[in-house]
Formats: C-alpha cells, sequence, structure tokens
C-alpha cells in the first residue's frame, strides 16, 4: 500500500476533527483526581456544558461513549416493565430502543421509513391515548446521524404538554450538541444525552446528562439496576469539581479548551456556521443530480447529509475510492441504508475551505467510481458561500 500524502480528511458525521488547541490541551500532564487543581477543572467543564445545553440544571459527565449516557438516562429514571415510548428515525433511534428493551422496559416503538424525523401528530395521538399514564417516557433522536435528519424536540414536549401527560422527555443529542439549535430549559426536556466526539470536537470518551427536576426526583424511585451510572453519587461528587470514580482527566482538559473555543465563537455563530456549510453541501448534492435522503427540508440536520446513490451504484465502492485516491473518509449508509446512501459529515471543527475540499474529493470520487452524476457540485456549493459572504460584509 502506498503511504497516503497529506492530511486526512474525516468526512464521517463523527467523530469528526480535532482542532490543534484542543489536542496541545489534552497534551497536559495528568494531574491528582482528588486535588483541588482538579476540582477547579471539573468545575469549568460542569458549568461550562450548561451553557451548551442551555440549561441552569445540572450536567453530569460520564467517561463512556454516548450509548453509556443512553443507559444512564434510562436506568435512572424508569423501573422494570416500565412502558416508553420510541420512534424509528434511523440507526441510532433503533438502537436506542433495542437497548431500552434489553434492559426489561417495554417498549412501544412506532414504525418508520427512516426518511422523516418524529411525527409530532402521531407522538400526540399516542399520548392522548394513554388515559392510564402507561407511557413513563418518551425517547427522541434530535438529530439522526444515520439519515441526516433532525426531529422537532418543542413540539414533542407540546404533545406531551397538550395531552397532560407526565410522561418524561429523554432526548439525545449526540450529533446536534454544538452543532444545531438545542434548548434543554426551554425545550422542557428532562433528560438530554450528549457525546464528546461530534460538535464538541474531542476524541470520543466522554458522555454527558443534562438532567431537569423532574428527572432527578424520579431517580429517586427508578428500580433498574445501576451502580457505574448512579446519578445520585455523581452529583454529590460533582458539587465539590469531583468525580465518584476515576475521571478521563485529559479528556476534561481538552473539553475545557472546547468550551473555550465555542465561548470565543459564540453559540449562535456556531449554529449559523453549521447552517450555511449544510445548505452548500445540499447545493453540490442537487447540482449532481443525485437525491438528499431526508424526504421534508424542514426537517435538514445541519450536521450531516445522507446522499442517495443511483440503483445498482454501490456506497461501498464509492467510499473506498474516495480513501484511497484523496485520503478522506465518507460515512457509510447503515442499518436500513447500508449499500443505499453515503453520507458526508459537516460538523466540529469545519470552515468553508475544509467543505470545498470534501466536495472536491467526493465529486472527483463520483467519477472514478463510475457513477452517474452532472459535474459543478462545487461550483453549485462556492457560488452559495460566496453569496453568503457578500451578503455579510
Amino acid at each position: 500500500m502506498r503511504h497516503p500524502t497529506g492530511r486526512h480528511f474525516l468526512q464521517i458525521p463523527g467523530p469528526t476533527n480535532v482542532p490543534d488547541r484542543v489536542l496541545r490541551a489534552i497534551d497536559n500532564p495528568t494531574i491528582d483526581h482528588r486535588g483541588a487543581g482538579f476540582a477547579e477543572l471539573g468545575k469549568s467543564c460542569l458549568e461550562g456544558m450548561k451553557a451548551v445545553f442551555r440549561t441552569g440544571n445540572p450536567v453530569m459527565i460520564f467517561p463512556s461513549s454516548g450509548t453509556g449516557a443512553w443507559e444512564a438516562a434510562l436506568v435512572n429514571t424508569l423501573s422494570p416493565g416500565d412502558r416508553v415510548l420510541a420512534f424509528e428515525t434511523g440507526q441510532f433511534a433503533t438502537l436506542w430502543a433495542k437497548m431500552a428493551a434489553d434492559l426489561g422496559l417495554r417498549v412501544d416503538f412506532v414504525p418508520g421509513d427512516w426518511r422523516r424525523g418524529v411525527d409530532p401528530a402521531e407522538a400526540a395521538a399516542k399520548l392522548s391515548a394513554d388515559r392510564n399514564h402507561e407511557i413513563k417516557a418518551v425517547l427522541v433522536v434530535h438529530n439522526e446521524t444515520s439519515t441526516g435528519i433532525r426531529s422537532d424536540v418543542a413540539a414533542v414536549r407540546r404533545a406531551l404538554d397538550n395531552a397532560e401527560h407526565p410522561g418524561l422527555l429523554l432526548v439525545d443529542t449526540i450529533s446536534s450538541l454544538a452543532a444545531m439549535d438545542y434548548r434543554h430549559d426551554e425545550w422542557g426536556v428532562d433528560v438530554s444525552v450528549g457525546g464528546s466526539q461530534k460538535g464538541l470536537m474531542l476524541p470520543p470518551g466522554l458522555s454527558f446528562n443534562a438532567v431537569s427536576s423532574k428527572a432527578i426526583a424520579a431517580s429517586k424511585d427508578s428500580k433498574l439496576p445501576k451502580s457505574y451510572w448512579r446519578w445520585e453519587e455523581m452529583l454529590a461528587n460533582n458539587a465539590r469539581g469531583f468525580f465518584p470514580y476515576t475521571p478521563a482527566t485529559n479528556l476534561l482538559y481538552g473539553l475545557r479548551e472546547a468550551l473555550k473555543m465555542l465561548q470565543e465563537e459564540g453559540l449562535e455563530n456556531v449554529f449559523r456556521r453549521h447552517d450555511r456549510l449544510a445548505e452548500a453541501t445540499r447545493r453540490a448534492v442537487r447540482a449532481w443530480n443525485l437525491e438528499i435522503w431526508a424526504a421534508n427540508p424542514a426537517e435538514y440536520s445541519s450536521s450531516d447529509t445522507a446522499v442517495l446513490l443511483p440503483d445498482g451504484c454501490s456506497e461501498s465502492a464509492l467510499r473506498a475510492v474516495v480513501l484511497e485516491r484523496f485520503n478522506m473518509s465518507l460515512g457509510a449508509g447503515l442499518g436500513k441504508t447500508a449499500g443505499k446512501v453515503f453520507r458526508i459529515g459537516h460538523l466540529g471543527d469545519f470552515n468553508d475551505l475544509m467543505l470545498a475540499g470534501t466536495l472536491a474529493g467526493v465529486e472527483m470520487g463520483l467519477g472514478l467510481a463510475g457513477i452517474p452524476h452532472r459535474k459543478g457540485g462545487i461550483a453549485a456549493a462556492l457560488d452559495y458561500l460566496i453569496g453568503q459572504e457578500s451578503e455579510t460584509a
């Protein structure tokens, strides 16, 4: 195998590129996780994450992937045999529902075609019909990474409120947090689940639970088995800046630096940047005469775009060509989209020039892989970006 030249373009929808500032921060010496210096680090990270989730309530940090935070959200709020409502919006919604079932919960899994987000009207109907309030929690994936589709969390909250339903609202923000507008308190979310390796610009290894007072109250009565994931001990230690077990100290150094970067840019500007780059990507896809997988433009993701290939074309062959020839990784199709779509990640530490390089790699790859398309996707994206710059100049 020849040695790939140049910097690797990691254009999967997470893990994302880790900025040099964050890498340098992670490179700090490990310190005593029971000492005063660590308490300062812990408190800064815990407080900083509140701003990202847009909450005044506690945020807990676990040394795990986002899957661990899924489990923490479930086992701290629910009991064996509890009924939960979930929606089949893609691969990760499916996996979270499977976890709930594995933990002994009864899952009412609303089927979907993977091309649309949660239907608020369907959620409202399910909740209104549940007159005995057997549903104890509603599970929603805000941004479904496998499909490039966002769901309207605020609308699901309204469905709960309009039905006067006491169920908890649990939301996966793993691929939307720090990339797309998300409001834990304003949208009435009870548990928000997050991960470090996407919009937060870190390597994998940290996960988050932002919790409401209602969720904390529910945790007092929850009967699902838990030890490592128990909120009670975590919250008690977090109050002093510490953790109930050995934390991922160096990733916390990186998180503190990433939070500084987000603060310097401003969250609203971060969201606008992601929106611009996502729209430029979609314009390139249309110019190539390819189809965006998401069926509803109102649900387009600003974190990633899933692209449907013509019948008979292989997404794995395209990704292999792009990796071999241009040292760039694109996201694979997952679950029901396997073999049908490839995914372009455009989130995290990412700018216009990086997007231009990404789209150039895709357009050249389409040609080399023999996939029918029109040329001009790069030009369509750049024309949009130039126009946006002119409007703000």
